[in-house]
């Protein structure tokens, strides 16, 4: 989500942090890029390239976030006694990582993921540094104000964007949605782009937090966020992040299942440990009624194009309004179920079968529809007829649920003393 959005969620501080930035602050830099994080820095080092401390986006709170806002080397040290000094369009700055010490560093090293971009570290400390630790700040616009002429030569927390041109390479630092290898814990590469491109959002940063005791609190009036705008980003960001979560090449994940799998009940889910000291859950559904489903949508394909047969034969099988109320729940079942399922066989996620549970509910709609159509509403079939099927189903959906409860309350003890309950090979239960 951006800045500006958090700001006014209820439970939020970042509307009372300070408003404009002033040299001595400490921040956390949001990027502003669909899907991006905030930047970070922590102790590891790239195992290739400068071999320094990395440079990553990451899309958690974390004190590893945090960046002192210092003057160049060359000039006067930061006295928090002296007179504040507000950063501007065009100053030239140091970012000093808060927890490490280390500076924000680009030189002609490529990036781990992105080669054709410099790669940003961690370098030197909070007395030895060189050029390369130099950044202009390149201010692009205000979202409350406007143009950046509206400033009156302040930035500001939450709503400048801003670009970082780092002062000798002449890249602009970019966070896009490159990811990289287990040894950066797969966060988001930071590298600087050769690219001018005042128009890459993914080189568009924002301040979102910002501490500083010599300056007044924030005003939550000062940050109104437009609502179209925070929707897409947040419905862009959502996804963005949902399609990061891919399945790890590296390991074998038990719990894991494909799109493919979930009609047919191929699996559950160990939904915990399964020694035979602990209490074990597994995620199954009834299956009779998973597979009824199933088999329901498949079937209405089938008695849809049978009646439409019929109905061009001219058979009466309907009473007026019958067919369109028949048509009607047949369609919100089956699309319903379509427009729920198909998204999870194009995703590249990790995919677990309870992502199947809202599709499970279309496919219900879907049996329900033909035991309504064929047994409770048929016109051929006698009252008597319909309670036998009535009371059959029930105490058989009942037995079965019965049969299965272990597993959905609690199985205690060996899970080889409770029989029975593997009707499919694939169901991991024993």
């Amino acid at each position: 989500m951006s800045s500006l959005f958090q700001a006014n969620l209820k439970g939020n501080d970042f509307s009372t942090n300070p408003l404009e930035i002033a040299i001595g602050s400490k921040v956390t830099f949001k990027n502003v890029g669909y899907g991006g994080g905030l930047l970070h820095s922590h102790v590891q080092t790239y195992p290739v390239g400068s071999l320094q401390q990395q440079v990553t986006c990451y899309h958690y709170k974390d004190d590893n976030n945090n960046f002192n806002l210092l003057r160049p080397w060359g000039h006067a040290e930061y006295n928090p006694n002296e007179e504040l000094e507000f950063l501007k369009d065009g100053d030239v700055i140091r970012f000093q990582h808060a927890s490490t010490g280390r500076n924000l560093h680009a030189h002609q090293v490529p990036a781990p993921v992105t080669k054709e971009n410099w790669e940003v570290s961690g370098y030197g400390n909070s007395t030895s540094g060189d050029h390369n630790d130099l950044w202009r700040l390149e201010v692009v616009d205000d979202i409350i104000l406007g143009n950046k002429k509206n400033l009156n030569n302040r930035i500001r927390s939450l709503t400048t964007r801003v670009r970082f041109h780092h002062l000798t390479l002449g890249c602009y630092m970019r966070a896009a949605n490159a990811v990289l290898p287990p040894w950066g814990f797969k966060q988001v590469e930071v590298s600087c782009d050769k690219e001018n491109n005042p128009k890459d959002q993914h080189t568009w940063w924002n301040v979102e937090s910002h501490w500083n005791d010599r300056l007044p609190a924030g005003n939550q009036n000062l940050y109104k966020s437009p609502f179209f705008s925070d929707f897409i980003h947040l419905n862009v960001a959502m996804m963005t992040s949902n399609n990061a979560l891919v399945p790890d090449p590296d390991k074998e994940d038990i719990l894991a299942s494909t799109p493919s799998e979930w009609p047919w009940l191929h699996t559950g889910l160990r939904m915990c440990g399964w020694g035979d000291d602990q209490i074990k859950f597994y995620l199954l559904g009834h299956p009779l009624i998973w597979w009824g489903g199933t088999l329901s949508l498949i079937l209405s394909l089938f008695v849809v194009a049978v009646y439409l047969l019929r109905m061009q034969r001219h058979y009466a099988d309907w009473k007026p309004g019958e067919w369109d109320h028949f048509l009607y729940v047949g369609k919100v079942a089956f699309f319903g179920w379509f427009f729920h399922y198909v998204p999870f066989l194009i995703m590249g996620r990790v995919t677990y079968l309870h992502h199947y549970l809202p599709t499970l509910y279309f496919s219900l709609i879907m049996l329900a529809h033909f035991f309504d159509h064929f047994v409770f509403t048929a016109r051929r079939l006698s009252e008597n007829v319909k309670t036998g099927v009535f009371i059959f189903t029930y105490v058989t959906i009942v037995g079965v649920w019965w049969w299965f409860k272990d597993i959905a309350m609690g199985v205690e003890g060996p899970i080889g003393d409770h029989w029975g309950l593997g009707w499919r090979k694939t169901w991991n239960i024993y």
